[in-house]
């Protein structure tokens, strides 16, 4: 089904050739792993919320390795957000060398990955969450995603989102919100709002004239417990793409009118529970919790981290479901009287090799792959070693593609690569496909722009995308990673501004 030729090889000499006719059996056989090991939950009260986050529009199964460190500011070093590879594993109480690890952390993970093989894939996040709704009923489960979803893949920049929003509504997701989603452009993403069966919400947009164009907050009624979420898409969005793809409307983290509607869902909707659905990023959200009170359960995305354990700030849960479809999270409650009593919570590693597709979405995903299938599965190379994109300071993928425009551009000294999260990863010795390529660089505005830069300019733009990325205050970090460079170019960051930092942990 979804092993690769090397897998497949590797599970015959462990385990034997007439077991690996049944990839799922073989590999829980090998790794002594279940699905029902992955689903295994305490469920709590009758109100079950599941979400993903971050999918960047990866309809089918890939590799994605977490960043070997996440250099932050010093202020907020070995917080969440901020930890990775053993650092991560220690602060969770994880063990290397398990499933945790491998979806996890970077740690292990080309041997991990051989083990325990590839993730996500919309067929087999259905079969989770359509599981999930069974046990629980429709009734009382809402399914929540927070952006990143309709962008950035082959797929999703061929069909213009519409694959993503079909299969949602074959899932039958209920409320969205957004951030590279808005690279579809206003018409595009609109048309694609009005197909989806669900709502999107936003708090923080305006148009020209102080309207909101998107509901601000619903109000749902789950398994006994009346729930008001507020939705915030990326604050900083006109500033990290394109300002065209949003002319007309303003972005901001809106602490003020966040307030107001937490206050509003408390008062005169009498909800038991408030939940923030949020693009902002796990760092502002955590500093969020200090200015806007009344909210219990922050659903966070955009920055891709991972919390397997539910973080708790100034009385608010703060929670986040990774990316590239690696996870999805489940959330049971127990509220009344407008009190939130108790929560259970996980997040449930989409190990595809362990789980069976949904037949529904495997059906949809051979209907919109058939036109683009020949082409996207056209091999042009293979990987000598690991092909990654997330770090703060480096990728091999950007040597890689900064190589390729350099070699392709004679006379350019420096280029600079752009450090957003998303791309999958490529083991060494695995085909390149052209697939592949797009799932580093399926973009709405892929152009190549040729400077002359004097040193000092090259200096102050680096200053300030430093300051976007290590900012001590999250409330102004405005996503990404910092530029790759290539290797004939050296800097140094130092943490002046630190000094006046305040303290969010």
């Amino acid at each position: 089904m979804n092993l690769t030729r090397r897998d497949f090889l590797e599970l015959l000499s462990v385990v034997g050739v007439g077991i690996a006719t049944d990839p799922i059996s073989a590999v829980a056989k090998v790794n002594k792993l279940t699905y029902d090991d992955l689903m295994s939950f305490r469920p709590v009260g009758k109100a079950s919320i599941v979400f993903t986050t971050d999918t960047h529009g990866h309809m089918k199964p890939l590799y994605f390795r977490e960043p070997a460190n996440l250099v932050g500011p010093k202020n907020l070093a070995g917080t969440p957000g901020f930890i990775a590879g053993y650092e991560f594993l220690k602060f969770y109480g994880l063990k290397p060398d398990t499933l945790d690890c491998y979806f996890d952390t970077n740690v292990h993970f080309i041997e991990l990955a051989h083990k325990y093989g590839i993730m996500g894939g919309v067929s087999h996040i259905a079969r989770i969450i359509k599981d999930i709704v069974h046990e629980r009923g429709k009734d009382n489960t809402l399914i929540l995603d927070n952006g990143d979803t309709l962008a950035t893949s082959a797929i999703t920049l061929f069909t213009k989102g519409k694959s993503m929003i079909d299969w949602m509504n074959l899932v039958g997701y209920d409320l969205l919100v957004g951030h590279w989603d808005f690279t579809l452009g206003k018409e595009e993403l609109l048309k694609r709002i009005k197909e989806f069966k669900g709502e999107f919400i936003s708090q923080n947009i305006q148009d020209e004239f102080g309207e909101l164009p998107f509901k601000p907050y619903v109000v749902k009624e789950i398994g006994g417990v009346k729930i008001g979420i507020v939705g915030n898409s990326f604050p900083y969005t006109p500033i990290s793409n394109p300002a065209k793809f949003v002319e007309g409307w303003t972005f901001g983290i809106n602490m003020d009118s966040m307030q107001k509607y937490v206050n509003e869902l408390r008062d005169k909707h009498k909800v038991d529970v408030v939940i923030l659905q949020s693009h902002d990023g796990l760092p502002l959200d955590i500093a969020l919790t200090k200015y806007v009170h009344g909210i219990d359960i922050i659903i966070s995305g955009h920055t891709h981290d991972i919390t397997p354990k539910v973080l708790r700030y100034n009385n608010t849960y703060v929670v986040v479901a990774g990316s590239h479809g690696k996870f999805v999270g489940r959330i049971d409650l127990k509220a009344s009287k407008g009190k939130l009593q108790d929560i259970s919570f996980k997040l449930i590693p989409v190990a595809t090799n362990v789980i069976k597709p949904d037949e529904d979405s495997e059906k949809l995903l051979k209907e919109v792959f058939a036109p683009y299938e020949e082409k996207l599965n056209t091999k042009i190379g293979t990987t000598s070693s690991l092909i990654y994109k997330r770090d703060t300071f480096y990728s091999t993928f950007d040597e890689l593609a900064n190589d390729a425009i350099m070699d392709y551009y004679h006379g350019i000294d420096i280029v600079f690569s752009p450090g957003y999260r998303w791309g999958a990863t490529l083991l060494p010795g695995q085909d390149i496909t052209i697939n592949d390529v797009y799932d580093f660089t399926a973009i709405t505005y892929p152009n190549v722009y040729v400077f002359k830069l004097k040193g000092s300019q090259i200096r102050s733009l680096l200053e300030d995308m430093a300051d976007n990325v290590f900012n001590p205050n999250p409330i102004y970090q405005q996503g990404g990673d910092m530029p790759r460079l290539p290797k004939n170019v050296y800097y140094e960051i130092k943490d002046k501004m630190n000094q006046k930092a305040r303290d969010f942990k």
